[in-house]
């Protein structure tokens, strides 16, 4: 069994076909089905089921792609290292929506002061994307808001966040200043999509105070949700971060909810076994100690 097995083994798994592997791989259909076969034929084992032309991964299988997964990402990881060397490389760094919009620039423009002959690679998605893209091997280092859950990653805190509700200033609300759990449940709310970690934070701590919310607005834009609370379309519950503007402008208003805490740490994540250069150790340091404006959360009494 070669590393062109183990490749063509995973293809078959993540495009649900030989066909379709075969696409991707740009190599003829009985090709893939032979290398498939061949490993089979050489450990005496099924690694798929094949009901109704549809195929199922067999208990061998699942154990074949998990290996075959850290080996290739072993091998990838190899590979780039002696195809970018650190005077002439591609850092690929990834993070979350909130930081990617609020603290991401400021530490990128920091290591390129440090490093002029190297290029940040830079994508910004959800937590839940930004962890898959970094156990894939297809970033190097991630910045997210939600404690990462494989154990294939390892992951230090850099930073302290908080979550806040807000309304527009003249919602019948605002003048109160405060919230209750009973009348969040009761209002339109308009909120960050699943798999982000904001609203994975706001979904568990309602759910450990059993209110459970249906929202009337669900987006990856941080800033459409924000143009429409100041609509007078509803509540929302965002990072401090990245509503100081509208705050400072008095275009909308802070709803405290008495006893209750949205507060969060920021992660430095990258996969277990991804051999740690000195440009992912000079990222991390920028990460932990570059001084942003307004860094530290301070909400008026």
């Amino acid at each position: 069994m070669t590393l062109r097995h183990l490749k063509i083994f995973v293809a078959v798994c993540d495009c649900g076909g030989i066909t379709a592997a075969s696409r991707k791989l740009f190599i003829s259909q009985p090709s893939v089905s032979a290398a498939v076969r061949e490993i089979e034929n050489e450990y005496q084992v099924k690694l798929f089921d094949r009901i109704s032309r549809k195929l199922f991964l067999t208990e061998s299988g699942r154990l074949l792609l998990e290996q075959a997964r850290y080996l290739i990402n072993q091998y990838d990881s190899i590979e780039s290292g002696l195809r970018d060397s650190e005077l002439n490389g591609v850092l690929r760094v990834g993070s979350s929506i909130t930081i990617g919009n609020r603290f991401l620039p400021a530490y990128v423009a920091a290591f390129n002061r440090g490093h002029k002959a190297m290029r940040v690679r830079a994508t910004i998605h959800s937590s839940e994307t930004i962890e898959t893209m970094v156990l894939e091997n297809k970033l190097d280092l991630a910045l997210i808001e939600a404690v990462p859950q494989h154990k294939s990653l390892v992951s230090s805190v850099f930073m302290e966040d908080e979550l806040i509700v807000i309304c527009a200033k003249g919602h019948p609300l605002a003048s109160d200043g405060e919230i209750t759990l009973d009348q969040i449940a009761k209002s339109d709310l308009l909120l960050r999509e699943k798999g982000s970690g904001t609203r994975e934070l706001f979904d568990s701590t309602m759910a450990l105070h059993n209110v459970f919310i249906e929202p009337i607005w669900e987006s990856v834009s941080t800033q459409a949700i924000v143009r429409a609370v100041k609509a007078g379309l509803g509540l929302s519950v965002l990072p401090y971060w990245l509503v100081q503007e509208e705050l400072n402008a008095q275009t909308v208003a802070i709803l405290r909810l008495p006893g209750i805490e949205f507060k969060r740490d920021y992660y430095i994540v990258r996969h277990a076994d991804k051999f740690l250069s000195n440009p992912m150790r000079d990222f991390i340091e920028i990460c932990r100690n570059v001084e942003t404006a307004d860094r530290n959360i301070t909400l008026d009494d």
